[in-house]
């Protein structure tokens, strides 16, 4: 039987197992790196998942700027109610009653009754309108205007005097009333102290009298 061994057969023996090993340590790498990046897919995976689990985002800024915008409104409107609260009727002695009526279109004109003057501007009616003023008796200067909410496309300036009423050197306001006297709303005035008499820029029609 021949023998087998020598020094070509080990020779080849070894080579052949070397090539093995490199054979195994070229394919072992791959497969690593793909266990490695299957990994990472897996976990980017979950982390998706549990973002999208949570729900969209997205909508957490505009809530925000809706709650700022919110609590800028109720301080506003806190402010302006604070405002009304501190503002009082001016006391004066009682006016006689007087009344005026006139036609008012889209020229404008002037009303006067009693010691008051109304001036609608030119392109504030939008066609002729009856206007009926009244200087009304009470403990406060007052001037009521109908048809009651007549609205003007251009403010018209009213202008009350306060001739007849305490002599406090506090500015004085124009306010929209009631007809029990509340104030209602405040409007943006001119106190001439020289001639006594404050004037604002109404829009409408109502009842107004002079404030402090």
């Amino acid at each position: 039987m021949p023998r087998i061994g020598g020094p070509g057969v080990g020779v080849a023996v070894s080579s052949q197992v070397e090539n093995l090993n490199r054979g195994y340590r070229m394919t072992g790498w791959p497969r690593r790196m793909s266990a490695f990046f299957l990994a990472v897919v897996l976990l980017a995976g979950v982390s998706c998942t549990s973002d999208e689990s949570l729900g969209p985002s997205a909508p957490e800024a505009p809530l925000t700027m809706v709650q700022a915008d919110t609590q800028q409104s109720d301080l506003l409107l806190g402010g302006l109610l604070t405002a009304l609260k501190d503002l009082h009727l001016l006391s004066c002695s009682p006016q006689p009653y007087v009344t005026r009526t006139q036609v008012v279109g889209v020229n404008g004109g002037t009303i006067v009754v009693g010691t008051h003057r109304l001036v609608i501007p030119a392109g504030a009616l939008s066609r002729d309108y009856t206007i009926r003023a009244e200087q009304v008796t009470h403990r406060v200067n007052s001037v009521r205007f109908s048809p009651e909410g007549l609205r003007f496309a251009k403010p018209a300036k009213l202008t009350l005097s306060y001739s007849n009423c305490s002599s406090l050197l506090l500015l004085k306001r124009v306010v929209y009333t009631d007809e029990l006297l509340r104030i209602l709303e405040l409007i943006p005035s001119l106190d001439n102290l020289e001639t006594k008499t404050v004037t604002g820029d109404i829009r409408h029609f109502s009842r107004y009298a002079v404030a402090w």
